[in-house]
Order: C-alpha cells, then sequence, then structure tokens
C-alpha cells in the first residue's frame, strides 16, 4: 500500500500537471487529455445550469469543449493547491483554485462574447482514486463573467476585482506540510464556522460577533460576482457578512462534503453548504422573497500566526438567484434589468 502522504503528493502532482497542459488543449485533443487524467465513469458537479454531467464523454462535451470553444486560447493557472479529506474512509481529494484565463471569442452559455481578455474565477473540488479523479465539484463565477461581458444585475458593494492569488506566494503544496500547522490551521478555520460565523451571531447579532478572534483586522476577503472582495473587519461586516447575515438570518452552514487543511492553508465544499431562508431584505440589494434556499459554497483561506489573513469564496451565484425568482440568463436574453 502506499504511503497516505505519498498518495497526496502524487495526486496533487497529477492535478498540478492537469492544469498546466490545458493551454496546448483544444476542442480536437481534449478528449486524450481527460482521458489521463478523469476516470472514465467520473462524475462532475459544476455551476448552473450545467450542474451534473456523468461520465467523462458527458464533461467533455458539456464543459471543457463548449468552454474551449468559446476561449481557444484558454490557460488554468492555479494560485491554490492543497489536498486531504475527513477520513481516510472518505477517500482523497484534491482542491485547487485560480483563474481560467483566455481571450472570450465565441459566445459562452449564451453569454455574449466580448473578443478581448477575461479571467474566469474558479474553486474545484477532486476526489481522487489510483491516482485519477473520479468526482468533481467546481464553482466556475459565471456572474462575474456576465460583469466582464457587460452584463451586471447586482451593484457589488464589494470591490471587483481579479481577485489575485495568495500575498505570501506560497498556495501551491506539492509536498509534506507540517501535521501540526495543518492541525493548528484547521482548528482556527472551524471554531470561526461553528462559534464565531453561527453561535455568535444568534446569540449577539451581527455587531458583537467577535470576527477579531479568527480574522486579522486587515484581512482581505475575495467574495463572489455580485458581493465583489472586501478589506479589513469593517470592510467584511459591512459589505458582506452584515448584508448576508440579516438577509438570511436563519442560515445553516458547515455542511461540508469535505474539509482539510495543508500547513497555513484551508478549503471545504458543500453542495449544498448553507440551508436558509430568504426573510430579509438588503443582501445584494434584494428584498426578501420568504422562499427556502440552498448554496453550493467553497471556501479557501489562508492563516498567518493566529488568525486568518486571506478568504477565496465561491457561491454559485447563478442557482442562488434562479431559487429567489431571478434567471440572469434570461435576462441577458431579453436585454431586462442589465445596468452598466
Amino acid at each position: 500500500m502506499i504511503p497516505l502522504t505519498q498518495e497526496r503528493n502524487k495526486n496533487k502532482r497529477n492535478i498540478h500537471n492537469f492544469s498546466k497542459s490545458f493551454h496546448q488543449a483544444n476542442v480536437d485533443n481534449i478528449d486524450e487529455l481527460l482521458s489521463t487524467y478523469f476516470h472514465e465513469d467520473a462524475v462532475w458537479y459544476g455551476p448552473h445550469p450545467i450542474n451534473q454531467l456523468n461520465g467523462l464523454e458527458s464533461i467533455s462535451e458539456s464543459f471543457y469543449k463548449p468552454l474551449l470553444k468559446s476561449f481557444p486560447d484558454l490557460e488554468k493557472n492555479d494560485f491554490l493547491l492543497l489536498s486531504g479529506s475527513f477520513s481516510e474512509a472518505e477517500g482523497e481529494w484534491v482542491s485547487t483554485s485560480g483563474h481560467f484565463v483566455g481571450t472570450f471569442e465565441e459566445d459562452y452559455l449564451n453569454i455574449p462574447a466580448t473578443k478581448g481578455a477575461v479571467w474566469l474565477r474558479f474553486g474545484e473540488f477532486h476526489k481522487m482514486k489510483d491516482g485519477k479523479i473520479v468526482e468533481t465539484r467546481i464553482i466556475v463565477d459565471l456572474l462575474d463573467l456576465m460583469r466582464q461581458a457587460g452584463f451586471k444585475f447586482i451593484s457589488s458593494l464589494g470591490a471587483e476585482i481579479v481577485n489575485p492569488g495568495p500575498a505570501s506566494h506560497d498556495g501551491i503544496l506539492l509536498s509534506e506540510c507540517d501535521e501540526a500547522e495543518s492541525s493548528r490551521t484547521l482548528n482556527l478555520v472551524e471554531d470561526m464556522i461553528y462559534k464565531g460565523l453561527r453561535d455568535d451571531y444568534r446569540e449577539k447579532g451581527k455587531d458583537d460577533m467577535g470576527m477579531e478572534l479568527y480574522f486579522h483586522k486587515d484581512f482581505m476577503w475575495y467574495g463572489p460576482g455580485g458581493t465583489g472582495t472586501t478589506r479589513g473587519l469593517k470592510g467584511f461586516m459591512d459589505y458582506h457578512q452584515g448584508p448576508f447575515c440579516e438577509g438570511i438570518p436563519d442560515y445553516l452552514g458547515g455542511n461540508h462534503i469535505t474539509r482539510y487543511a495543508e500547513g497555513k492553508f484551508c478549503s471545504f465544499v458543500g453542495w449544498p453548504s448553507i440551508y436558509a431562508t430568504h426573510t430579509g431584505d438588503g443582501w445584494l440589494g434584494l428584498p426578501a422573497t420568504n422562499k427556502k434556499i440552498t448554496m453550493r459554497v467553497m471556501d479557501f483561506y489562508r492563516r498567518e500566526d493566529n488568525l486568518l489573513v486571506e478568504n477565496w469564496v465561491f457561491i454559485d451565484m447563478v442557482d442562488f438567484l434562479l431559487q429567489i425568482g431571478i434567471d440572469v440568463f434570461d435576462r441577458i436574453e431579453k436585454s431586462k434589468y442589465v445596468f452598466k
């Protein structure tokens, strides 16, 4: 049996090589590339409107080929890569985040092509078996791609930028990490999720959640399209966490498929991660709908010393908006309720 550490490092290098090889991919050779890294019967879960694909042929025809047709010079630039699992029985995962970067030459999912460069944010988790991908969970920020194409439905409170990788420039973890450091990071993130974001809000409200126990005063929060990027605790509370908690005050998060840390980095995915009722006004500038909703969520964190300093967040916003009656693809098609 291959030692666990050796298996994890091999899995990470396989995913890293897949990303590096992607720039040479095109519609004609993508099947060969995918067969090198994916199991034939792999299952793929992605953002709305693609959602779920079963088997390598479906993954190629419904996700990768349309993507490469629309962005023929596409690169896949990862700035985070780590691995782990809840338990050995669960199986091993590799998670990455970064940007698909390319020229938007042809319409994608009926989003009109710009003929210019775009940065398509992504977060993804790959479940590995015998060195190949057997399951993928990926969120591609389609709402932000729409913004880059000139379609806006929501005025983001945070800054709308191409979010960077770690300020420490060390997010690609290809070798073994210190177990004590990994445990320290995971414990901090779990305390933040289950004590800070959940219990403290219910008991104390948004103005006294004790976020300074978990986040550096100048930490960076890189949010999804519709929310944007915030700086520091005040920016986080004013532009995301406060409106979010008021919009869906009964939210229950932390329902994760997997969650793990390596060194000073941590990642988790939930599908869905959050169950809630949209009972409050204000989040994303939207009035309450009183509809039950779920959210597909991914998070990546970086810790320094005893605090979290960076957080990359992915939410399938198109799926969430559809649940409260806003079909952004229909609005693009009909040019309804769009502003610049």
